[in-house]
Parts: C-alpha cells; structure tokens; sequence
C-alpha cells in the first residue's frame, strides 16, 4: 500500500506537446525548408515520430512526405556519415 502512494506522489504532470506548424499557423510544409527538417530527424537520419515532437497527425505527414522529397532531390541526406 506503501509504495502505491509513493508512486503517484513522485508523478508529476507532463505539459501537452502542440503542434508547431499550428501554431505558427503553416499550411504548407514545403521541401525546401532544410534548416526546419533538422529538430525532426534524428542524428542518424531517421524521421522522429510525432509523440516525440507532439505535431499533429496532419502536419507529420506533409512533414515525412518532405522529409522523405528533400532526400531524394539530395537537399538531406538519408544517413550520416
């Protein structure tokens, strides 16, 4: 019974993550954008999942879509060296 009321003591609350791209209010994410793709991808390029960076279900797919268009046009590349 101890321990059970120590746990939830020690828990404490997490902020709720937001979206970014809501609310900086953007659309669109374009391709381009190299320098914005770099908080989302890890150090050995993988796409980082949305629980991670709390966008929105919509806005990480436009996100991977770029993500996976600046790749292949070679503006990231898809591993580090």
């Amino acid at each position: 019974m101890e321990n059970s009321s120590n746990f939830n003591r020690k828990r404490r609350k997490r902020r709720p993550k937001v979206c970014h791209f809501c609310v900086d209010k953007i659309e669109h994410v374009d391709y381009k954008e190299v320098e914005m793709f770099k908080k989302y991808i890890t150090e050995r390029g993988k796409i980082v999942p949305r629980r991670v960076t709390g966008t929105c279900a919509k806005h990480q797919r436009q996100l991977t879509r770029a993500i996976k268009r600046a790749r292949i046009i070679a503006l990231l590349p898809f591993t580090s060296d």
